[in-house]
């Protein structure tokens, strides 16, 4: 009952259903159930002067309110999900008074101070940063990524970008976090990812791409995974950033004979790898960084990803995966009234997941196939076409733009309300609001190329989701990411295009 009697505090200001109008009132009298209700007229005038909110707002009762069912056994876990609740309503209910909301009750994106944080981090850091020094390819990856979906040209960082790179490049193959370091394939995901997006031929001509093919052989596994570094861990990122670094320098697939992988019968650098992705799925659906671990986001992500560069999504991720498991996996990551997503069972939403969780659903809609794709070459265990969107794009819409603004000076995108924004969050909750506000489909390519599995290539193609009704304003979109590779699309194609007119080293 104290849930409930706090959740309704949220209420007075948001009083009316979508598509529903009222008049604010006041009870007359004692009894509260037979009392005549009337106009105060001096409560509408300051109903509707509120800077942060007026009559015309709608709000559905979904983000208002506090869930229906709930378990009643109190644990920690529950208490700290109602403490998150508790914090999110306030902005969800349009009554921050930092906002101007629109008639939907969201706040406009202030693409202006999110940009200046990113634009601060690419220049000098204080001392304090030492700390984060193996971190150095992902704040270039995550502040260049931001920057472009936030409509910023960032072709002025090149150079920056190209003497931090080369100061980062082993000999022996590969990208560490900074002089000196080992390489590792999630900074070396990271540092090809920043060449792309600042792109330009003297970018791509820093990666030695015969010492990054030795490194990867080495890197690969008898078991079809990938090491993230020598004699370090095997997990699902590794496979998926290994995938991403073949396919967008156009390496060779032929191991080399040093490979722990490499046998008589000569398999390749991708040979396994999808059986691999296979062993990772868990009891509950989901996916899990290494076979027999608990479910994430993240490494769900990664395994989608990582089949979908393999194959076409509809042929491959039905073939290797249980989809109604992990759909349900997936679904029970977004919560009601917040409307973001968690990255494991029984723990928060956290804006990060915006896009580890929230990027997933174009690649699983494309798995389901869409009308008139390839539609002969299905598997015979295929589901029903996606016909619409599998999850609440306004729900993850709403807590981005709500919840995630850092409302200081600092700017940025944050966890949640209470947290402190950073170039991480930055990244992803606007990677996921992307994702959130376009449509991505995959059609058969009109040429001959052919992917790297030897089919028919296809083409990603993306336009603005316009099946539910628009909560934000039009001049809040973003761009639009590739839902494979994580960067514009014209990013990925022209460093691909680069790198395929150059088949040898």
């Amino acid at each position: 009952m104290k849930h409930r009697t706090k959740a309704t505090r949220h209420r007075p200001r948001v009083l009316f259903k979508k598509k529903t109008m009222a008049s604010p009132s006041r009870v007359v009298g004692n009894d509260p159930l037979t009392s005549q209700r009337v106009v105060d007229e001096e409560f509408i005038d300051e109903f509707v002067s509120h800077n942060t909110i007026s009559a015309l707002i709608m709000i559905p009762d979904l983000f208002t309110t506090s869930p229906p069912i709930r378990d009643i056994l109190e644990t920690a876990t529950s208490q700290a999900q109602d403490e998150t609740m508790e914090t999110c309503l306030p902005f969800l209910a349009g009554e921050d008074d930092y906002f101007q909301y629109n008639e939907n009750g969201l706040p406009r994106l202030d693409r202006q101070r999110h940009a200046r944080l990113l634009h601060s981090t690419l220049e000098k850091l204080p001392g304090r940063f030492v700390a984060a020094d193996a971190a150095r390819p992902w704040f270039l990856y995550w502040c260049l990524s931001a920057l472009v979906l936030l409509g910023e040209d960032v072709s002025d960082y090149q150079r920056g970008v190209i003497e931090t790179a080369q100061s980062m490049q082993n000999d022996s193959g590969g990208f560490g976090g900074g002089n000196g370091q080992l390489s590792h394939l999630a900074t070396t995901y990271a540092v090809v990812l920043a060449l792309a997006l600042v792109g330009g031929e003297e970018a791509y001509e820093v990666v030695d791409r015969k010492s990054m093919w030795r490194w990867l052989c080495s890197l690969k596994q008898a078991d079809g995974g990938f090491q993230v570094c020598l004699g370090g861990e095997e997990d699902i990122r590794g496979a998926y950033c290994a995938a991403v670094i073949i396919t967008l320098l156009n390496l060779p697939l032929d191991l080399t004979r040093e490979s722990p992988a490499w046998t008589e019968g000569h398999p390749t650098l991708f040979a396994g790898l999808a059986e691999y992705v296979r062993r990772c799925q868990t009891f509950e659906g989901g996916i899990s960084g290494q076979p027999d671990a608990e479910a994430h986001g993240g490494y769900a992500f990664c395994a989608l990803g990582c089949l979908a560069i393999l194959d076409s999504p509809e042929r491959i991720i039905p073939s290797y995966l249980d989809v109604p498991r992990l759909i349900s996996w997936l679904s029970s990551r977004q919560y009601a009234p917040e409307g973001g997503f968690s990255g494991r069972t029984n723990k928060l939403v956290d804006g990060c997941y915006s896009h580890w969780v929230g990027a997933c659903w174009p690649l699983v809609e494309a798995s389901l196939g869409m009308p008139g794709s390839l539609a002969s070459d299905l598997p015979k265990h295929q589901l029903r076409p996606a016909t619409g969107s599998l999850f609440s794009r306004e729900g993850l819409i709403r807590y981005i733009l709500c919840c995630c603004q850092d409302q200081t000076k600092r700017g940025g995108m944050r966890d949640k309300p209470g947290k402190l924004s950073d170039q991480y969050h930055t990244c992803y909750v606007l990677s996921g609001l992307s994702s959130a506000q376009h449509k991505w489909r995959l059609a058969p390519s009109e040429g001959e190329e052919m992917d790297v599995s030897g089919r028919q290539d296809q083409v990603w193609t993306v336009s603005p989701y316009l099946d539910e009704v628009q909560v934000f304003d039009e001049g809040d979109r973003i761009l639009p990411l590739h839902p494979v590779y994580a960067i514009p699309f014209s990013s990925q194609e022209a460093i691909r295009d680069f790198f395929s007119a150059r088949p040898g080293f």
